[in-house]
């Protein structure tokens, strides 16, 4: 009699209990029984030896901490299947993993020449022996029993022409469609991309041939870094904080980009030293290109470099133990592909959060497929036919950014009209910045990430050739882990030509956020933008005062157009800081700088002096 746990398929993840069975070893199969000894009972399963490809031991403790356990990988039409039996000693498990591959042989299985001597499971969506996520990834131990396919050679073909490569990425996250042209994502299975050339929606199709339109970001590439799951390619300082502390677990770690020196990598570690910290460090290489924390111990790779820190801590002050749950599931654009029509009867109004310029804005939540999603509704209150009221939606319905409010959808054919965005729940920045000031007064770092974050997104607009013309802190929202998201894209249009847009008299616009050039000439460009921005800026390092208090339109206008004058030097600004916001309020468009600089400036000054030194420990 053992102990065997549910098979683990394709899609079998919500039932993961563990039963007695009677297992029956025979010259053709292994099958099992709900009985015992004296009485098999029902037959409940049965394993073909010729289907086996893995045999073999799972390290103890891999497995929900128990030991003595085994594996027997087999295929099943199209699929891998893996059922995990747990022996009652060192001694029976072995007699079974023996005498099982020996049959199995006799039957000529081809065994995988490598395998997985730890697991993957839901919880933990990698395997613990070799941080893969892929739940169909290839082995990490060679298996000294399995042999080759014997049989004789196929006559040699002609040369065929070079196919490009498939695309083959791996899901993140679960993803249920919501129409028919959708595919379903499973978390940690791989995809095959047919079709990218949309920015948010990929054509895909899965390992049993269904194809479908599934949300790239989603997605992470399987080569690389990326195939691991401690790695977090973009992830700032401030988030890989957040996701270690919330994880308050000794040894939670991940690799990240490092920001601060471009091309390389940093290690980001949860410890308990010290009443639990977040330390940081630079993963550097030495003169034969190994990899290496603490000069004593190079590694070949940075996967092997975890893999000898998950084993000792050579420096750091705990070994390295699981990376931390992905968090929230990314925005995707629109709830399906090519849906921005949504249905006025599943959405629910709920309070007021405010208004803008075209319209009210309410907290509620749209019933997506099996989700209700909480949501922003925008209800537009200026003429339905106007121009304005369906400018914002043109804009938003190709544009998906971490750094910029998702737009889910809109309906038209309503009064008023809707449009329908995500919700942070934050509220505005300028708002947070004035309601934290004292928790932000001491935190430099943040409110440089802050800036660095609008900067990024604002960055992505000018690239799709976009002017916001309403850039403030007021219209900037935030979410969870501290995320900054632009929004308010009522006034935003797009430029083709000349970089330059020329609003009608009569207009309005933020007066104290606008340049000389539209002060005068109501002419919009992308340096409009970048003169707003550095307003913003001092609106974040003054934690949230309003610039020009106490001034009117007119005296602003007199200070910065006639007068030349500039915004002092907020308290909390360092010189670097101010120098790039006067750089952003020069009198001449031509000799601001652009958003892609000013990011290039802004990321460095992130402290290189926050890197933990394993030299003097």
């Amino acid at each position: 009699m053992l102990v065997k746990r549910s098979v683990i398929k394709r899609k079998a993840f919500q039932t993961q209990n563990y039963k007695r069975r009677l297992f029956e070893l025979n010259e053709n199969a292994l099958a099992y029984y709900d009985g015992d000894v004296q009485n098999k009972g029902k037959h409940k399963g049965v394993i073909f030896l010729k289907l086996m490809k893995v045999v073999a031991e799972v390290q103890d403790g891999s497995l929900e901490d128990k030991v003595n356990v085994f594996q027997i990988v087999y295929a099943e039409k199209y699929d891998f299947c893996t059922l995990y039996i747990i022996a009652a000693s060192s001694q029976e498990k072995q007699t079974w993993i023996d005498a099982i591959r020996t049959a199995a042989l006799k039957k000529e299985a081809k065994f995988f020449e490598k395998y997985h001597p730890g697991v993957w499971t839901k919880k933990r969506p990698f395997f613990n022996c070799c941080d893969q996520s892929d739940r169909n990834a290839i082995g990490c131990k060679p298996d000294p029993q399995s042999r080759p396919d014997l049989t004789e050679p196929a006559p040699e073909l002609p040369p065929r022409p070079e196919r490009a490569p498939a695309q083959v990425y791996i899901a993140m996250f679960d993803y249920i469609p919501t129409d028919d042209s959708g595919l379903e994502l499973i978390e940690g299975e791989q995809y095959t991309i047919i079709d990218a050339s949309a920015e948010h929606w990929w054509y895909a199709e899965n390992r049993q041939g269904e194809q479908g339109y599934i949300p790239s970001n989603f997605l992470k590439k399987n080569c690389g870094l990326e195939m691991f799951e401690w790695y977090y390619k973009d992830c700032s300082r401030e988030k890989s904080n957040s996701l270690l502390l919330n994880s308050n677990q000794d040894g939670c770690f991940l690799i990240r980009d490092s920001q601060s020196v471009p091309g390389e990598y940093t290690l980001a570690v949860f410890t308990t030293e010290l009443g639990g910290n977040v330390r940081h460090y630079q993963i550097k290489r030495n003169d034969i290109s190994q990899f290496y924390i603490s000069k004593e111990y190079p590694q070949a790779s940075i996967p092997e470099l975890v893999h000898y820190h998950k084993h000792n801590p050579g420096g750091l002050y705990t070994r390295l133990r699981n990376p931390p749950p992905r968090g929230n599931k990314p925005q995707t654009a629109g709830f399906a592909h090519g849906k921005w029509s949504l249905d006025p009867n599943l959405l629910t109004i709920g309070k007021e959060l405010g208004r803008g310029n075209f319209g009210v804005v309410h907290k509620g939540f749209y019933q997506n497929g099996p989700t209700q999603l909480p949501v922003a509704i925008k209800m537009m209150t200026v003429n339905p036919s106007s121009d304005e009221v369906l400018q914002e939606f043109k804009t938003m319905t190709f544009l998906a950014h971490p750094n910029l409010v998702q737009l889910y959808g809109v309906i038209l054919d309503h009064t008023p009209q809707i449009i329908v965005t995500e919700l942070l729940q934050h509220g505005d920045l300028s708002k947070y910045l004035r309601d934290k000031r004292e928790s932000l007064f001491y935190n430099e770092t943040r409110l440089l990430d802050f800036g660095i974050q609008v900067c990024r997104g604002m960055e992505y607009l000018d690239k799709k050739n976009i002017i916001h013309r309403d850039l403030a802190a007021r219209n900037c929202l935030v979410g969870s882990d501290i995320v900054i998201k632009i929004g308010d894209f009522g006034l935003s249009r797009m430029v083709l030509e000349d970089n330059i847009y020329q609003m009608s008299e009569g207009t309005k616009f933020p007066f104290k956020w606008a340049p000389p050039e539209v002060l005068y000439h109501r002419k919009f460009s992308s340096m409009s933008d970048v003169w707003a921005y550095g307003i913003l800026l001092w609106e974040i390092y003054s934690l949230g005062e309003a610039p020009y208090a106490g001034m009117k339109n007119p005296e602003v206008l007199k200070y910065v157009a006639e007068q030349g004058k500039r915004l002092s030097k907020p308290r909390k600004a360092s010189e670097p800081i101010y120098r790039l916001m006067l750089r952003c309020w020069e009198k001449e468009p031509t000799a601001r700088p652009t958003f892609s600089y000013l990011r290039q400036c802004l990321e460095p000054m992130r402290s290189k002096d926050d890197y933990i030194s394993t030299e003097l420990r």
